[in-house]
Formats: structure tokens, sequence, C-alpha cells
């Protein structure tokens, strides 16, 4: 029987998770949003039903989650709770992509006492890179020092920031302002965002990194005592941070979010011909020797249902479908709070949706799930 499941927000990882859902075949899906234009521009192609709804309506909102299996939010972090308390107000499980330090902690207050699971954090930073450190982390006997860095990139920059919009603008602001979690000298603390700033070189190129607000997901949590270091940064271009500094301090943007959104949505171009680059490295000991181990992956744009997505699109959408799978096959618990650092790497790698993540150009959505898998090997 087909999952009945909502996404919240019809934007562009709105759209993609739709794709990817609908092509799949296991589930009937349905697609809210309050702009009656966002809904009309989601693909005519696949079995998705819409329905215009304000979020800020409670109680509309809640009627329309009762008796379905899950719901997905792709919307602004700023809706988060509002989505989570209708969530469990209707008894159905709740998945998101916030990466919104707040908003995160009110939903496991309400998974506290919830009869559903409660999965915040399924993306690409917070999500699958938490997944990836924790499974550097178990590796060694004692963890020194953890880091995550990561980045969305054009793959052909032609501006001063050496950067397109590929990813929600209200999103990329919030991190860019909020402070950020981090341990150092084994003690949890908060660093400054746009501070740590780092050059490192991949495959060739140089990058730079610096702190950015809510990467690290729940891994505060589950290493605190257990880590001297632990930090995330957002990888970018050289010379990005900078003039994001000049924007955000200098001109005091910072203080006028909607400003600077209107700003930069109107003078830097979208792009669907992006590079996702995760690098992790993991520094500790082993069988009494200091080692080190490093996950690095580069991620480009796939096409999903004969549709060109980018990168960032791909990651960040395959990432919660998998754990929706992983959810709706059983391996995963259906109550309580679950962090992203509890689901295992080669689990989620295994899962149709996660080998999104292995570098294939083509995500094959209609793949057999596990629970399909499970099912033809018990009758052969």
């Amino acid at each position: 029987m087909k999952k009945d499941v909502v996404i919240v927000g019809a934007g562009k990882i709105g759209g993609t998770i739709a794709d990817l859902l609908s092509l799949a075949g296991d589930y009937t899906v349905t697609v809210i949003d309050r702009s009656e234009t966002q809904l009309a521009a989601l693909s005519s192609e696949q079995a998705v039903s819409v329905r215009m709804v304000d979020v800020n309506d409670q109680n509309a909102l809640a009627a329309l989650l009762r008796g379905r299996f899950a719901v997905l939010s792709a919307a602004p972090y700023d809706l988060t709770i509002r989505i989570a308390e209708a969530a469990a107000k209707s008894a159905v499980h709740y998945l998101d992509l916030t990466e919104d330090v707040a908003s995160t902690r009110a939903v496991r207050k309400l998974a506290a006492t919830a009869e559903r699971a409660f999965i915040p954090q399924c993306g690409l930073a917070p999500g699958f890179v938490s997944i990836v450190a924790a499974d550097l982390a178990r590796r060694f006997d004692t963890i020194e020092d953890l880091r995550l860095r990561v980045g969305a990139l054009p793959q052909f920059p032609s501006n001063a920031l050496n950067y397109n919009l590929t990813w929600s603008t209200e999103g990329i602001i919030n991190e860019y302002c909020e402070p950020c979690e981090a341990i150092m000298n084994g003690a949890r603390t908060l660093v400054a965002p746009m501070e740590g700033l780092e050059e490192f070189s991949l495959d060739g190129m140089t990058y730079e990194a610096f702190n950015t607000s809510g990467g690290l997901g729940s891994l505060c949590d589950s290493l605190e005592g257990r880590v001297r270091t632990l930090n995330y940064r957002t990888i970018r271009y050289p010379g990005h941070a900078t003039i994001m500094k000049v924007l955000l301090n200098d001109l005091r943007l910072s203080d006028r979010r909607e400003l600077l959104k209107d700003i930069l949505e109107k003078a830097l171009p979208a792009t669907s011909q992006d590079v996702v680059i995760i690098f992790v490295t993991a520094t500790g000991s082993r069988n009494g020797r200091l080692v080190q181990e490093t996950y690095a992956n580069k991620i480009y744009s796939h096409s999903i249902g004969g549709k060109v997505r980018s990168a960032i699109q791909t990651t960040t959408a395959s990432g919660i479908c998998a754990v929706l799978d992983l959810l709706a096959d059983g391996t995963l618990p259906h109550k309580g709070f679950l962090r992203q650092e509890q689901i295992a790497l080669e689990q989620f790698l295994a899962n149709r949706f996660g080998r999104a993540f292995a570098g294939r150009e083509t995500v094959d959505a209609t793949a057999p799930s596990t629970r399909s898998l499970r099912k033809q090997a018990a009758l052969a």
C-alpha cells in the first residue's frame, strides 16, 4: 500500500522532492503552498496533487495532515515550528530540512510527547554530512578533531562574489548571521558566523571556508565529552567571505535581512550548473596510533525524471527522501526524536535515493525500495 505524504513548499527543493517520490511509485504525494504561482509551476507530468494552504492557518493545515503517513517540510525555516506543531497535533511523522538551531530545539521538545517520529535536518548540511561525520568518528578508539566542510558552488562563477543562488536565500542569510555551535578544547561553545576563515585545496582547486550556523545539526549533543574539536564551515571560492562581511557588517544588512534578500535575488542569477563539495576530516587514536581519515566528494547536477536538477536540489531532496524511505520500511523508529547521526551511512547509501551521493548523473527513483527488496528476498 502506498504511503500518503504531504510536502510543504512548492519551491525548487519541494518540487524536486515531489518528482523523486512520485517517480518512486510507493508514495501518494500532495504538495501544499500558499502561492498559486509556485504550485502551478510544478510538473504536470507526475502524479502529484496540489493544494493552496496557508501554513499560518493551523486548523486548515492540521486537518489536511490528519490520516497521512508523514509531512515533509521544504518551507522557509521560519515556518518550521508551525508545521511541526501541526504534525504533532495530527499524529503524523515529521521530517524537515531546516538549518535553524532554534527551530530544531522546538521540534525536539514537540517530539518528547509526539506519537510519531520527528526527524529534522534531513538535507545535506545538516543532514547527510552528520551521517558521514558520525561514521568516521565510529572508526576511532578516541576522536580528537572532527571538521566538517560543505559548499554548493557554481561550476562557472562570473561575478565578484563567485556565487550563484542555488538554495533558499532566507536560509543562506540565516546561516551567515546566526551564532554557530562548535566544540573547542573539549568545551561546547558558540563562535561568530563568517569568522574562522581558512583556505584549502581539493583536486587542484583552492577554496575558502568560514563559520556558518546550523551545519552541525545535533552533533554537538551527540559528541560532547568525546571530541576535542568539532566545527562546521561553509565552502566558497576565495574572496566571497570578504565581500559578504562588508554587506552584513559594514553596511549592517544583517539587521535588514529582507533588503539583503531582495538585493541578492535581483543581482545573483540562479544556475543548475553547480557542484556540491563535501569534505569531512577526522583525527583520532586507533590501536595506540594517531591517524586521520577524510571523506571527500563532489556531486554535480542530476537528471530526475528527464529534468536536470542542480546538485544542491538533488542532494537536499535525495537526503530527505532517503530518510523517509528508511522510516517507511521500518529501518528507523516510528516514534520520538531522531538525530541524523543515528542513521547508518551504509544503510543511507544503499537506499535508492541515497545513491545520489555516489556521484551518478541520474537518480533512479523507480528502483525498488529496501522494503521491496526484502519482500523479493523472502519470496525467493
